[in-house]
């Protein structure tokens, strides 16, 4: 049994999203709900990365000075230098606990960006390799049933089954031989049969060759015709129910692309592109990564990351189903962290920020009491 991405899509999402759809007939609000919610079961695990990023920025300048003078005390005794070492990350904290939060909410996120990307948003595609052999080599090969990968497909709203692609009779064929690609659940029962429950439903599988045109025919109800020999991929595809569906001010959530091939500009992804940029820089903002006393490189890559991942989703496209989810998720992650940055601190890690502010004033007076009420404080004379 597979307990990975597809486990957590079929068996943790769907429901999810089929029982919001149930209450609300629109898929687009129960993309709303099913986002919330996944955020909502993920705030521990987030609001704890976010307390680590924070404690960590604070408490860095001092860390880092405490690190040398350790490294100085001790830098013939490397065991010593280890045990004060450790001390002090558990003083301060281990700068790799933060990443821990993110790694564990992964699955999660990947199996719910596998979701939207899957039916009824998108059309689901299947791959079918075949083999073509001379006439002459037919005894050569045993017949044996070839299945692809079942993948979950809405037949009706709310209502969806795992479907897989099969050839009978085996994907090695002869020249002359004639066979069929059908669509069957993973309990045997054909996609046309289920169809037929469902009549208001217009779901038709359409085929084409990727690969290989001139050794085989394949006829529209997925029938067959090997020509000659060689090597062909087939693509199977099959509808989904809210592809072309909208949502407030979103065309159709199963487009992908802001652009069409004729230049049409489709401003609803476009829009979405770009909400989806500002609010990740003003989430930088508000966790402090554009400060200024980050390292001017760190500094730089913060300021281009928005531009960048805006760019890629305009060359990588997704369907505006999956920008959708991403930019919820990015608002909600936004608001948590303008939340959590608010949060009073450790006392452990307070005190040491006002004993260090206090230890920063003393030096800075210090400095004033030696020179004289009429000196001018230059830089040459300071050094001096």
């Amino acid at each position: 049994m597979d307990f990975g991405i597809s486990f957590l899509s079929n068996n943790v999402m769907l429901p999810i999203l089929d029982f919001f759809y149930g209450i609300v007939p629109s898929y687009g609000l129960a993309i709303v709900a099913l986002t919330l919610v996944i955020r909502f079961g993920l705030f521990p695990l987030n609001a704890g990365s976010i307390r680590n990023m924070r404690r960590m920025r604070i408490t860095q300048p001092l860390m880092k000075k405490r690190q040398e003078e350790i490294q100085k005390l001790y830098e013939n005794d490397k065991v010593k230098q280890q045990e004060e070492m450790s001390k002090l990350f558990k003083e301060f904290g281990n700068p790799l606990a933060g990443c821990l939060p993110v790694l564990l909410q992964m699955p999660v996120l990947f199996a719910l960006f596998a979701t939207l990307r899957g039916s009824p948003f998108s059309d689901v595609n299947y791959s079918v390799n075949l083999q073509i052999f001379p006439r002459e080599q037919i005894e050569l090969i045993q017949p044996q049933a070839f299945v692809t990968k079942p993948q979950n497909i809405y037949i009706a709203d709310g209502i969806h089954a795992p479907v897989a692609a099969i050839l009978p009779g085996g994907n090695r064929l002869v020249v002359g031989e004639k066979t069929k690609v059908e669509f069957q659940t993973v309990e045997g029962k054909p996609l046309k049969a289920l169809l037929v429950e469902y009549p208001e439903t217009e779901v038709i599988p359409k085929w084409q060759i990727t690969k290989g045109q001139e050794h085989v025919v394949i006829r529209e109800d997925g029938t067959l015709e090997a020509l000659e020999p060689g090597d062909v991929t087939l693509q199977g595809t099959i509808p989904g129910l809210a592809a072309n569906r909208g949502f407030l001010f979103i065309d159709a959530l199963g487009r992908v692309g802001a652009f069409e091939e004729d230049g049409t500009i489709h401003w609803d992804v476009v829009g979405m592109i770009l909400a989806f940029g500002i609010s990740l820089y003003v989430n930088q903002l508000l966790s402090g990564q554009n400060s200024p006393d980050a390292a001017p490189q760190q500094a730089t890559v913060n300021k281009i990351t928005p531009i960048l991942f805006s760019g890629m989703f305009l060359f990588f496209p997704l369907p505006a189903g999956v920008l959708m989810y991403m930019l919820i998720a990015n608002i909600f992650q936004t608001a948590q962290t303008f939340i959590l940055m608010r949060e009073p601190l450790p006392e452990n890690i307070q005190k040491m920020v006002e004993q260090e502010e206090k230890q920063e004033k003393a030096e800075k007076s210090g400095e004033r009491r030696e020179a004289l009420p009429f000196e001018r404080r230059s830089k040459k004379k300071a050094s001096s």
